[in-house]
């Protein structure tokens, strides 16, 4: 492995059928505010929502509530949370939810106590923060985005058409735990199970599709890819299938948890331009990466010929006898279209909404990255976007 690194991950994860009891461990460690942040109201439906209210209530706390986080987490709402949090006086902030619930409350835990805007602050500046943090606990109920586990907190303002995530430097942003029930996303609707899937598998490949050395990361990357390809068929064949839907729960959270990005430059042009295109469109984020990924892969596989054989061999099986490298390097990705196909996801962008009269200002927004094998200009992402309109 080349180059330098150091590797820190403090958060503590409780996974399994009976993990929320953990919250009795958890929560005595926090003062008594704790702000509940959910979605929807899908947990009201479910049974979890009583439950987690049920923990607060015997271990004393006193509780407010941040409900209706969208799928993708907009400035207002991040404004209007961080009113209530400070109106509760927070000692901590509880997400009950999927990646977009966690990331949000990352993003009102580093505002709540800074006089800054967040927007201007952390997400135009990128700065980290300079006002004491409001600890934040996780229970997850959709897998995909890793946020469980990481410091990243990605937040849309629709005004400007930005998506923009921004990953925080200082672990003490990372939950301080998460837990990890797998029943818990039995329920979740075929599409946005699909989505999750897709979204743990492209984490995977944007921090895979860096660097040229012999890196352990990879070999890790490449097991993590094998077990979300099986474990999502078995899942698309039967959404109860219990050991599956574990298996993408672990996955997901070691997806994105830092660990296989250690030695690695990290590409991260597939979320750039797929942020974009939800700034715009507002499309469920895992679906916007599978609708530019190929045609993304397919216009940078010349200059990174070697690590596409790899993938095409070590995680798709492709027999690399009587074929050039290209031609085995283009067939892995042609294993994995017809694999995202299989599942149901979204292969283009028409499909999300997306006309192409939105392209130029999806290309405006998109940020150009500097780890992969080509840095875009502006004109091919342009190029890349027709692609993925067909």
């Amino acid at each position: 492995m080349l180059g330098n690194f150091s590797f820190c991950n403090p958060t503590k994860l409780y996974f399994g059928d009976e993990s929320l009891n953990f919250l009795n461990t958890e929560l005595p460690k926090y003062g008594e505010n704790v702000v509940l942040i959910y979605g929807g109201g899908s947990i009201k439906k479910n049974g979890i929502y009583d439950a987690v209210i049920k923990i607060l209530e015997e271990n004393g706390k006193n509780v407010a509530e941040i409900s209706h986080v969208m799928p993708n987490p907009t400035v207002d709402k991040l404004y209007e949370g961080v009113d209530i949090a400070r109106k509760h006086h927070a000692d901590f902030l509880l997400a009950v939810g999927g990646g977009s619930v966690c990331d949000y409350a990352k993003a009102v835990s580093v505002s709540v106590n800074c006089d800054e805007d967040p927007w201007e602050k952390y997400y135009l500046r990128f700065e980290e923060p300079t006002c004491e943090t409001v600890p934040v606990g996780c229970v997850l109920t959709m897998v995909g985005t890793g946020s469980e586990m990481n410091a990243g907190a990605v937040i849309t303002n629709p005004h400007t058409h930005q998506k923009i995530g921004h990953v925080f430097a200082d672990e003490k942003i990372m939950p301080k735990f998460a837990v990890l029930n797998p029943k818990y996303t039995l329920t979740l609707p075929h599409y946005q199970m699909v989505s999750g899937v897709y979204d743990i598998f492209n984490h995977i490949c944007e921090q895979y599709f860096s660097g040229e050395d012999d890196n352990t990361s990879d070999y890790i990357s490449e097991g993590l890819m094998r077990s979300v390809i099986h474990s999502s068929c078995a899942a698309n064949k039967d959404p109860q299938n219990y050991e599956a839907r574990s298996n993408l729960m672990w996955a997901a959270t070691w997806a994105l948890n830092t660990l296989v990005s250690k030695g690695k430059s990290t590409d991260w042009m597939v979320h750039m331009i797929g942020q974009s295109v939800g700034a715009y469109t507002n499309a469920t984020h895992g679906m916007t990466l599978a609708a530019v990924s190929l045609p993304y892969y397919r216009y940078i596989l010349p200059y990174g010929v070697k690590k596409f054989k790899r993938f095409a061999m070590n995680v798709w099986n492709v027999d690399p006898a009587g074929k050039t490298d290209e031609q085995v390097a283009r067939e892995g990705l042609d294993a994995m279209e017809n694999w995202m196909k299989e599942l149901g996801l979204v292969m283009n962008l028409k499909e999300l909404g997306a006309t192409e009269d939105m392209l130029e200002g999806i290309a405006d927004g998109t940020i150009i990255m500097q780890g992969g094998y080509k840095v875009l200009e502006r004109n091919e992402i342009v190029e890349i976007l027709k692609e993925s309109l067909k």
